[in-house]
């Protein structure tokens, strides 16, 4: 009996270890994801750094998600990483999106 309980432990599969990239991706919502590759784009070294920590966290259980892109953005602000997020304004007008340098122009 014991030697079967063995068998069926050991023939479970292990589930690959997600990365550090992954794991904090899982938690992201929103625009949370563009926060982490701008932030990358910005400060590859330390947002790797950043990456590390916060996966170690989130797998202890102490950092649970969801975390929106603007919570992201603004605790990446305070630690330091000050970057600028790429920003369009749109406007939805008769069911279509437009810039606003659209909408001005066709005011006109």
């Amino acid at each position: 009996m014991l030697l079967s309980q063995e068998k069926t432990i050991s023939a479970q599969p292990v589930a690959p270890k997600l990365s550090s990239r992954e794991t904090v991706r899982r938690v992201l919502e929103g625009r949370g994801g563009e926060v982490l590759e701008t932030a990358r784009r910005y400060y590859p070294n330390e947002t790797a750094q950043i990456e590390d920590t916060l996966a170690d966290l989130i797998e202890s259980g102490k950092l649970k998600g969801p975390v929106s892109g603007e919570e992201f953005y603004s605790f990446l602000r305070r630690i330091g990483l000050v970057f600028n997020m790429d920003v369009k304004i749109r406007v939805k007008e008769h069911g279509e999106l437009k810039t606003l340098e659209e909408k001005f122009r066709d005011s006109h």
